[in-house]
C-alpha cells in the first residue's frame, strides 16, 4: 500500500520553501559570477580601429570572450 501525503504542516512548508530559496539563490550567485556581459560591454564600447589593432571584428565579440568553453 502506497501513501501519498496532501497536507504540508506550516513547519515542513517553511523548510521545503527555504531549501529551495537556498537552492536558487546559489544559482542566481553562480550565474552572476560567471556572467561575461562586462567584458562584451567593454568590448563593445571600442572603436572598430580599437578592435582591429586587437585582431577583432564586432561580429566576433561574443565568441572571443567565450573562446574557453565554446570552439567556434
Amino acid at each position: 500500500m502506497a501513501y501519498t501525503i496532501t497536507d504540508f504542516t506550516p513547519e515542513m512548508r517553511r523548510r521545503v520553501d527555504g531549501f529551495f530559496t537556498r537552492v536558487g539563490d546559489g544559482m542566481a550567485a553562480y550565474l552572476d559570477a560567471r556572467s561575461r556581459r562586462g567584458q562584451i560591454d567593454l568590448l563593445e564600447a571600442k572603436t572598430d580601429e580599437e578592435l582591429a589593432r586587437m585582431g577583432l571584428t564586432r561580429d566576433r565579440i561574443v565568441a572571443h570572450v567565450f573562446r574557453d568553453v565554446i570552439w567556434v
